[in-house]
């Protein structure tokens, strides 16, 4: 509850400004104690409105500058929501607070100085923009826009404050003038500040992995997520146990009692399967907001794992990463002949047709779009022993054929002798040439859109994926469209199973015939 007034000694009566709805997830996410805290789900449940009051329920209780946050987006046209309620807010509460509107400052200052900021951060380089700054309060407006945790991460080394207690404990702003010890409200010294990070957003949007793998899988809805670091305090010297905490919180419209009858309207019309999942019920078992989501049916793309028949070809293609990930995966190519499925029922995809039955993804963890940083040698090593089960257990026949791999294995080098691709050689790894034509990115996405739909529909060669892909089945559904052309991917995404994946539809470019028209964009 935030409220204005005294409303004690004969002043004004308090008068409330802003509550959070009764028993709805609001109330939990004004009163999470966690270090970090999503608050997600469908839209429509006040998300916004408790982030802002997240911050300003610390507001005049004796911090003053030290208590300063960061509210961020990835574009500032996508903070105007934030800044107009801000500002029913606020100025709601007639303590002074002034808004500076310039986009050097975009900011809320109050008497006290306590300070508010809405800021862009786009890219991890944009990091360096706050960096040294302490930000007590940071909060993400719809974290899943950003691809990767990166940015999210770095940003962590700003949610510190210098304030203690014994040292620079204030009352409205000023320090005591008689030289007695700092107070705070009512006579008391403000304790430590807790240092927060408060993110909003629903399912839908590129960084939907990431967010997803750090925040709902851990532990179920509402339940606290701890971890403990020791560490060395650097007043005492003395062995010091660190322990942080995070939550998930889920909140829907069907709480939110001030929404108005067209706005739930507007919600109910949405049409679209994956999008009514994520915006109506904010399911995280979606694959929404991406260049092939519109077009992938895991009921319909995943197949039961199966032995692979003799006669179908079987070979692999590679998207290089040492600093980034890199994606190998294996495929399998359809001749005609009959496959069987674990429940004796047998299934024969059209000619040329793709599985990926296979793969090995370098990665620190799925999302990160960080690499493991290995040399191409050791990566063959991974791979030939990744082929040696695949035929020991009987899911492969043949020794896999060589496949495409992104050209700049030729490019770069591993060490000081040797090029990636010989380092590979060395190992007895070889690979061919990927297709780097004039505009074969947008080749190979329609025809990865054309391969899936026709999956769907039955009428030509398809592309599926074994249930053990999981890093290709995590990624690709949802791989984000590229904002300034949308005939391509975003690169800057974890695009690298993508990649891997459209070399291999290339490869069979000449099998396929031209791109279909009907899914262009």
């Amino acid at each position: 509850m935030s409220e204005r007034g005294i409303g004690d000694n004969g002043g004004p009566p308090l008068e409330i400004v802003w509550s959070p709805i009764p028993n709805s997830s609001q109330e939990l996410a004004l009163d999470s104690r966690a270090h970090h805290t999503l608050y997600h789900g469908a839209r429509g449940p006040g998300k916004t409105d408790t982030q802002l009051m997240r911050f300003r329920r610390r507001v005049g209780m004796g911090y003053g500058p030290f208590w300063r946050g960061v509210i961020f987006d990835r574009e500032y046209k996508n903070l105007d929501d934030l800044v107009t309620k801000s500002k029913r807010w606020f100025n709601a509460f007639e303590d002074g607070a002034r808004w500076i509107s310039s986009k050097d400052a975009y900011k809320w200052v109050w008497p006290t100085g306590e300070e508010l900021m809405f800021r862009t951060a786009k890219t991890v380089s944009d990091y360096w923009n706050y960096h040294g700054q302490e930000f007590p309060f940071i909060g993400w407006n719809e974290l899943t826009k950003y691809p990767t945790d990166e940015l999210y991460q770095m940003m962590m080394s700003t949610n510190r404050s210098s304030y203690t207690p014994e040292k620079d404990g204030w009352i409205g702003g000023t320090r005591p003038r008689d030289g007695g010890p700092p107070v705070g409200i009512d006579g008391d010294i403000p304790p430590p500040i807790p240092l927060e990070v408060f993110s909003t957003t629903n399912p839908y949007g590129p960084g939907h992995v990431w967010v997803k793998g750090q925040f709902i899988d851990p532990a179920p809805e509402g339940d606290p997520i701890f971890t403990e670091t020791e560490i060395n305090d650097p007043r005492t010297k003395a062995k010091l146990t660190v322990r942080k905490s995070q939550i998930a919180i889920f909140g829907s419209y069907v709480e939110n009692i001030y929404l108005s009858p067209e706005y739930i309207a507007d919600l109910e019309r949405i049409t679209d399967p994956a999008r009514r999942e994520a915006w109506l019920k904010g399911s995280w078992d979606i694959q929404v907001g991406g260049a092939l989501s519109d077009v992938f049916r895991r009921n319909r793309h995943v197949p039961p794992q199966f032995p692979i028949p003799k006669g179908w070809r079987i070979d692999r293609a590679m998207d290089w990463g040492s600093s980034h990930p890199f994606s190998i995966g294996w495929f399998a190519e359809a001749n005609g002949e009959e496959a069987i499925l674990p429940d004796g029922t047998s299934w024969c995809p059209p000619p040329k047709s793709l599985i990926q039955i296979s793969e090995l993804y370098g990665t620190e963890k799925l999302g990160s779009n960080k690499g493991v940083k290995w040399g191409s040698k050791r990566v063959a090593r991974e791979i030939i022993a990744h082929e040696i089960m695949l035929l020991e257990k009987k899911l492969i026949f043949t020794t896999p054929s060589r496949g495409p791999a992104d050209n700049q294995i030729r490019n770069v080098n591993d060490d000081d002798t040797l090029t990636i691709e010989q380092g590979f050689n060395a190992e007895g790894i070889y690979w061919e040439s990927s297709d780097k034509a004039k505009g074969s990115r947008k080749v190979g996405l329609q025809l990865m859109r054309d391969r899936l739909q026709d999956a769907i529909d039955g009428e030509g060669p398809g592309l599926w994926f074994f249930p053990n892909c999981v890093a290709s089945l995590a990624i690709i559904p949802i791989v984000p469209r590229d904002e300034d052309d949308p005939d391509d991917v975003d690169t800057t995404s974890e695009d690298h199973c993508y990649d891997m994946v459209r070399y291999r539809v290339l490869a069979n470019k000449k099998y396929y015939g031209k791109v279909h028209s009907r899914f262009a964009r």
